[in-house]
C-alpha cells in the first residue's frame, strides 16, 4: 500500500503519526515565537518523528525531558516504546531523575557511574543485583532514585540490608567487578564476544549512499514542500501582488500621460524619473525574502547535518519556484503603468521594459536570499542589507551621475546592479522614435541630450549588456547561497561565563561581598576569566496558585 502513488500522506507517516500520538495534531502548525502551535511534548514528538519516518532503526536521545513535566516526558517515552515494540527498533535514551511510571516503560537499564558500567541488563533484574550486594530498596522510593543514590558515597548507607555484617563502603569500582563476575555480566560478555553472522544481515542494513533516495526524488520531494509552504503563505504573495498594483496605480497618476509628452528634455526627464523609480520599487520588493530566509534557516540545517538532503537542491528549488512569482510581479507592475504613464508605446518595447523588470527582480531576490544565508542572523542582516541598498541607490547612476563619481569611487559604481538596470531601461525608452526629434538645444536629439545629462549611454545594445549583466548577478548570487548553505554553520549564541570558585576565593567573597574585580580574582588562584552578572536576590510571593497535572493512562 505504500508504494502506491497519489497519495497526500504515505502509509509510513500515517503510521508514525499514530505511534507518537501526533495524528490528532496533524494538520497543526508546530508553531514559533510569533504563532502558537502544538505543545512542547508534541514538538519533541515531531522532532522524533522526522528522524523515525525514514529508513532509520536506531536512535540516541540524550536528556529528552528537559523543560518538560512528568506527564509529558511520560507520553514521549510511551510512544519511543510504542516505536520500539512495533517498528523493531532500537532506543538508547538517557534521563534525568525519570518518574517511576516513565522508568517502568523501559525494557533494560544501563547505570553508568564515575566511568564504570555498574550493570547493564533487564530492568526487572537491576533489584535482585543489587540485593546480592547488601543493598536494598526501600519502601515508597522510586528505582530510579535508588540507582542514582546506591553509587553515592553519601546516600549509599541508608539502603544497607544485610544485618549478618556491618556496613562498608562499597566503591564503584567493586561494584563494577562484581557486576562482571555476576551471571547478568558474564550473560553479556557471552553475547558480545559471540561474532556475527553476516549472512542473516539484510542488505540493506548498512547505507551504501550518502542520502536515501536519489537525487531526482530529493529533488521532487523538495519542490513539493516548497510548493506547499509558499501555499501556506499565500497571503504574503497576494498580498504583495496588490501592493505592487497599488504602487504602481499610485505612480501613473503622479507621472500621468495627459500631463507629459516627449517634447524636450524637461519632460524627459520627468520620464527617467518614473523610471527609475520603477528600479527602486523592484529593488525593495526583494527585501523580503531575507527574513523568510532567515526564519527558514534553522530547520534548513539541522536536515542538511542529519542528511535529508544536499543544500544545492534546497538552493535550487528555493531560488526555482520563486521566477513565476517575479514573472508575475514584472508583468503587474508593467501593465498597470506603462502605457498609464505613456511610455513608448510599441509592443517590442513594452516587453523589453517587463523582462528587465524580471530580471531585477530576480537580481534582487537573489542578493537578499545571499545577504541571509552569510549573516544568518536577522538583526545581522537587515543591517547590511539597508547598507547595501543604500550604497546600490547612490552608486546607480541617476541619484548622481556616472561622470560626477569622484574617480576613486568609479569602481564601485560599475559594480552596482542598479546601474546596469538603469541603463537597460532608459535605452528601452529614449531610443524610441519619438525622442529622435532634434533638440532645441544643440543639434543633438532630445533622447540622445536627456541619457546624456545623467551620464547614461546611447548604443542600443546597453540593454542587453544590461539585462544580461543583471542575470550574471542573479546566477553569482545564487552560487554564493549555495556555497553558503553548504559549508556556513548556524550562528551560536553567547553565553555569560562565570568563574570557578576557589576555597581562598570564596573566604574573601565572604569578607568582602560588595566588589569582586580581576584583579583579586587573578591574585587567588582563578583559572578562569568571565563576566560576573549583576544578581539582587528578591522575595516573590503567590497566592491561589493551582497546578494540574494529567495522569497517565
Amino acid at each position: 500500500a505504500s508504494s502506491i502513488g497519489g497519495k497526500k500522506h504515505s502509509i509510513s507517516t500515517d503510521y508514525v503519526l499514530k505511534v507518537l500520538g501526533l495524528d490528532i495534531c496533524s494538520d497543526t502548525f508546530v508553531g514559533n515565537d510569533m504563532l502558537r502551535g502544538v505543545s512542547g511534548g508534541q514538538r519533541k514528538r515531531v522532532t522524533t518523528g522526522e528522524m523515525i519516518v525514514g529508513p532509520r532503526k536506531t536512535l540516541f536521545m540524550d536528556e529528552i525531558s528537559t523543560g518538560l513535566d512528568s506527564s509529558t516526558t511520560f507520553q514521549i517515552v510511551k510512544c519511543m516504546r510504542n516505536f520500539v515494540h512495533l517498528m523493531e527498533a532500537t532506543v538508547l535514551m538517557g534521563l534525568l531523575q525519570p518518574a517511576p511510571e516513565t522508568y517502568e516503560l523501559f525494557d533494560d537499564v544501563i547505570l553508568l557511574s564515575e566511568g564504570y558500567m555498574v550493570y547493564q541488563g533487564p530492568r526487572g533484574k537491576v533489584l535482585e543485583f543489587f540485593e546480592s550486594l547488601g543493598f536494598k530498596l526501600p519502601p515508597r522510593k522510586g528505582v530510579a532514585d535508588f540507582l542514582q543514590e546506591v553509587t553515592s558515597k553519601k546516600d549509599q548507607a541508608q539502603y544497607w540490608a544485610d544485618p549478618s555484617k556491618p556496613y562498608v563502603f562499597i566503591p564503584v569500582s567493586e561494584m563494577a567487578i562484581a557486576f562482571k563476575n555476576s551471571r547478568f555480566g558474564k550473560s553479556l560478555e557471552s553475547t558480545l564476544s559471540a561474532p556475527f553472522d553476516k549472512s542473516q544481515s539484510h542488505p540493506s542494513a548498512l547505507s551504501r549512499t550518502k542520502y536515501a533516495a536519489s537525487r531526482w526524488e530529493l529533488l521532487n520531494s523538495c519542490f513539493a514542500r516548497e510548493k506547499l509552504l509558499m501555499t501556506r503563505q499565500s497571503f504574503l504573495y497576494i498580498f504583495r501582488t496588490f501592493q505592487v498594483a497599488f504602487v504602481g496605480f499610485v505612480t501613473s497618476t503622479i507621472f500621468l500621460r495627459t500631463k507629459l509628452h516627449p517634447v524636450d528634455e524637461i519632460n524627459g526627464n520627468l520620464y527617467l524619473s518614473c523610471l527609475f523609480f520603477g528600479v527602486v520599487h523592484m529593488m525593495f520588493n526583494g527585501f523580503s525574502e531575507l527574513s523568510l530566509l532567515i526564519f527558514r534557516l534553522p530547520v534548513f540545517y539541522k536536515q542538511r547535518d542529519n542528511l535529508f538532503h544536499p543544500a544545492w537542491i534546497w538552493s535550487v528549488v528555493s531560488w526555482s519556484i520563486r521566477v513565476p512569482y517575479s514573472a508575475i510581479e514584472a508583468v503587474v507592475w508593467s501593465c498597470v503603468l506603462y502605457y498609464t504613464v505613456g511610455f513608448a508605446p510599441s509592443a517590442g518595447r513594452f516587453f523589453r521594459f517587463t523582462f528587465a523588470q524580471f530580471v531585477l527582480h530576480q537580481m534582487a531576490v537573489s542578493l537578499f536570499r545571499m545577504l541571509a544565508s552569510l549573516a544568518r542572523d536577522l538583526v545581522v542582516a537587515n543591517t547590511f542589507g539597508s547598507a547595501s541598498l543604500l550604497l546600490v541607490f547612490l552608486l546607480g547612476g541617476f541619484v548622481i551621475p556616472k561622470d560626477q563619481i569622484k574617480p576613486w569611487w568609479v569602481w564601485a559604481s560599475w559594480l552596482s546592479p542598479l546601474q546596469y538596470a538603469q541603463r537597460a531601461v532608459s535605452i528601452n525608452e529614449f531610443t524610441a522614435t519619438r525622442w529622435k526629434k532634434i533638440s532645441a538645444i544643440g543639434n543633438n536629439t532630445i533622447g540622445y541630450n536627456v541619457l546624456h545629462q545623467h551620464g547614461l549611454p546611447s548604443a542600443k545594445y546597453w540593454y542587453w549588456l544590461g539585462v544580461g549583466v543583471l542575470i550574471g548577478y542573479a546566477v553569482i548570487f545564487n552560487i554564493i547561497v549555495t556555497l553558503a548553505l553548504a559549508y556556513l554553520n548556524p550562528l551560536s549564541k553567547g553565553k555569560a561565563i562565570v568563574p570557578e570558585e576557589t576555597e581562598e576565593n570564596s573566604v574573601r567573597k565572604d569578607v568582602e561581598s560588595e566588589k569582586l574585580t580581576s584583579d583579586s580574582s587573578s591574585a587567588q588562584g582563578s583559572s578562569k576569566k568571565g563576566m560576573i552578572l549583576p544578581f539582587e536576590p528578591l522575595a516573590m510571593t503567590f497566592h491561589n496558585v493551582n497546578y494540574s497535572v494529567d495522569m497517565p493512562v
